[in-house]
């Protein structure tokens, strides 16, 4: 946010012809400047949607993350973000909710199998790169007594049923198992 600055507009009219504070006006305007560009940089920290790099570290060692190093400003962004969407009491629909903001609707399902006390969790392939984030976020929130079994939910029969053998044929088994399929 660069602004215009020149300190010369407030001195009394009297005041702008000596060139001492002519000088001094044209030394403090950059800095003026430059605290006015600090200023906004501390404002948009305070936002996460905005932060700047020193914001999101900030947040980061506020929320105690630890930041990948291959990371992107915006994944940093959006793991301070599923942090702070975490919200108690911890019912099935408050995760079945985040897990949504995390995931998107169709990214995931869900069972909770409460016999065998366990919640069945799969992440749908085309969200794979959040596949961490989800299973951080059910070690923090699912109650202790509850098993987690997390996994991929790999392509299917009825995925690739309509698809031919030849459009098939371009793809390894791995690849057919593992991969979105377009």
């Amino acid at each position: 946010m660069s602004r215009e600055i020149n300190l010369l507009n407030y001195l009394p009219n009297i005041l702008k012809e000596v060139w001492q504070f002519k000088a001094l006006a044209e030394a403090e305007n950059p800095e003026c400047i430059a605290l006015w560009d600090a200023l906004a940089k501390a404002m948009d920290d305070q936002f996460v949607h905005d932060a700047t790099e020193n914001g999101v570290q900030r947040w980061e060692s506020i929320l105690k993350i630890v930041p990948k190093g291959a990371d992107t400003l915006e994944v940093r962004r959006f793991r301070i973000l599923a942090r702070l969407n975490e919200q108690i009491p911890y019912t099935y629909g408050t995760l079945a909710h985040q897990l949504k903001t995390l995931c998107g609707a169709d990214g995931y399902t869900m069972e909770l199998k409460n016999d065998q006390y366990t919640l069945i969790v799969r992440v749908e392939l085309t969200v794979k790169g959040k596949f961490s984030e989800v299973g951080e976020l059910l070690n923090r929130v699912v109650p202790a007594n509850l098993v987690i079994d997390l996994s991929l939910r790999y392509n299917q029969h009825l995925t690739l049923a309509p698809y031919t053998h030849e459009q098939l044929q371009a793809y390894t088994h791995d690849q057919l198992r593992n991969e979105v399929v377009s």
